[in-house]
């Protein structure tokens, strides 16, 4: 008995309770045997709801660990970048959503990238390939490329993709990555 329940140390807390007090209450043979296999029952039950719970949502059991600089409040860009996106829907669609707030923040500091390099081994995506979100601004336009400037907000990325992504700006030698959310 003591082997079975070694075996299953590190899966259940509770199963590990259950071997313990099968050691230690005197009960007869048969009895012992059907509460270990109720036992055993209930822990494949909680070890395979387990499994498809991680599984369901696409990305393992990962959580998003934001950093802490999301806290700091926006700044003039960064509202400004917001602005030219959500227009007048501003305030009901980003400010009042304090997680939206927080995962565009996450977006504009911690997880867009400009990098410019002389040979890149890869052709990727071109940004003029990509459309403009123009979902709450009809008026957004496509301008001159400038790193400094540049509003990765305007642009129809896929922010929530479960890889890396790259894109090439045209005609340059820049490159924007796109970190995953899911990174580590």
């Amino acid at each position: 008995m003591n082997d079975i329940c070694n075996n299953f140390n590190g899966y259940n807390v509770l199963f590990i309770k259950y071997c313990l007090l099968f050691t230690a209450i005197t009960i007869d043979e048969k009895m012992r045997k059907t509460l270990l296999f109720i036992s055993i029952i209930f822990l494949s039950c909680n070890v395979g709801t387990a499994n498809a719970q991680s599984v369901s949502n696409g990305y393992g059991s990962k959580t998003i660990v934001f950093n802490p600089n999301v806290k700091a409040p926006l700044n003039g860009a960064e509202k400004g970048m917001l602005t030219e996106v959500y227009g007048e829907t501003l305030q009901k669609n980003v400010l009042d959503n304090p997680e939206r707030l927080r995962s565009i923040k996450n977006i504009l500091r911690n997880r867009v990238e400009i990098l410019k390099m002389s040979h890149y081994p890869k052709d990727y995506k071109l940004l003029s390939q990509i459309p403009l979100f123009n979902k709450y601004n009809s008026s957004l336009k496509r301008e001159v490329f400038s790193k400094s400037t540049f509003n990765s907000l305007k642009y129809n990325f896929d922010f929530y993709a479960k890889q890396t992504q790259v894109f090439r700006v045209d005609n340059t030698n820049y490159y924007i990555v796109i970190k995953s959310q899911h990174q580590n």
